[in-house]
């Protein structure tokens, strides 16, 4: 079969790679077309359509000013859908694009499939609507997901988290091993993951180094995102602050304590079983307009919006200061609360179920 996928974030990338591994198995003859990134790329052998560094405007005011380049992105998809013609079409995510996407796709006669739902639980809960009228098949990843659709009369599947695919069959690490490959001494590691856009970056990283006086024990380390080249960080690293490249995972397994913005990673450091405080600020016009359209959620980390109750501590625009990081930091570092956020972590994977979230969507796309 022919199939043609759209994945427009990194988290996209990852997961729909894994998905298009899971139905190689499956089906052989399997030729694709894609938007995504790297990780898709190895996969198939050939790059995508565009790349998801070329569609990635998050906030209100980022997508107002880059509108014109959206617009056309998205007709240009659609006349490459009409010219592919494609068996499916495969939306991971990704809703602004995705959604308008599938409502074409279903017009066109093609079957549509929709992997890893976009958040309409937390905001635009209208867009259940579109679902319904031009999504064959609802894909989610969150147990609490399919209730939400079955309650708008959508027949979701829950496949179970991608995330655990990827973290479960990791080989083991030699911490030593890894210290020595990245120039890092004997000290304890405090991951920092500041996000993956640059200005997101420089405001996540002036605050979470700035409480270093506190922790001279300890050795920060960034997690540098694949979209950044290395010459970006250079100007935060010195004897106490290094930098690692596309080694999230390896540095998160080799470290004490996390410092995550908001996102999957918050996820990841959870099922990588390393206690975390999740830092999120954007700028005060969005934060105002994300607060007014975003209702009946408490909680920004995936970690307690699973778990419906404060696992980690989320440290949101004014309460993210260096008083705040220094004392959450502490406190996850030593004693009763680090053992009860990895108690709680235990409860986390057991409500995500096992590995297959691959396996288990390629399976219901094929048939």
């Amino acid at each position: 079969m022919k199939y043609y996928i759209i994945a427009g974030e990194a988290s996209g990338d990852l997961h729909a790679s894994n998905l298009m591994k899971s139905i190689l198995e499956r089906d052989a003859q399997a030729e694709f077309r894609f938007w995504g990134g790297d990780l898709m790329t190895m996969v198939a052998g050939f790059k995508p359509v565009k790349h998801y560094m070329e569609l990635a405007f998050m906030g209100f005011l980022e997508v107002a000013k880059n509108l014109k380049t959206i617009l056309r992105n998205i007709r240009f998809c659609k006349k490459d859908i009409a010219d592919y013609q494609p068996d499916v079409l495969i939306l991971v995510d990704y809703p602004g694009f995705n959604l308008r996407i599938a409502e074409f796709g279903k017009n066109s006669g093609i079957k549509v499939v929709y992997y890893i739902s976009p958040q309409l639980w937390a905001w635009k809960e209208g867009r259940v609507e579109k679902i319904r009228k031009f999504v064959d098949e609802m894909l989610v990843i969150l147990p609490f997901e399919r209730e939400f659709y079955k309650k708008h009369g959508v027949e979701a599947h829950f496949v179970g988290h991608p995330l655990l695919d990827a973290i479960v069959d990791l080989p083991s690490i030699d911490l030593r091993k890894f210290k020595s490959e990245h120039g890092l001494d004997e000290r304890e590691i405090i991951a920092l993951l500041p996000g993956s856009r640059e200005q997101e970056v420089e405001k996540m990283l002036e605050i979470m180094l700035s409480v270093r006086p506190n922790f001279r024990h300890y050795q920060f380390v960034i997690a540098g995102a694949p979209s950044l080249p290395k010459t970006f960080y250079e100007r935060y690293v010195d004897s106490d602050v290094h930098f690692v490249s596309n080694k999230t995972y390896d540095l998160l397994r080799c470290s004490k304590a996390a410092l995550v913005t908001s996102g999957t990673a918050t996820l990841e450091t959870a099922l990588l079983n390393i206690p975390e405080v999740v830092c999120y600020r954007s700028s005060q016009i969005s934060y105002e307009i994300g607060k007014r359209v975003v209702k009946n959620i408490q909680y920004i980390s995936l970690v307690n919006l699973i778990m419906d109750r404060e696992v980690v501590k989320e440290l949101i625009q004014r309460d993210l200061n260096t008083s705040n990081l220094v004392k959450e930091l502490q406190e996850i570092l030593e004693g009763d609360k680090r053992k009860k956020m990895l108690e709680d972590y235990k409860d986390l994977r057991k409500k995500l179920g096992g590995k297959g979230a691959s396996d288990n969507a390629a399976a219901i796309i094929i048939k």
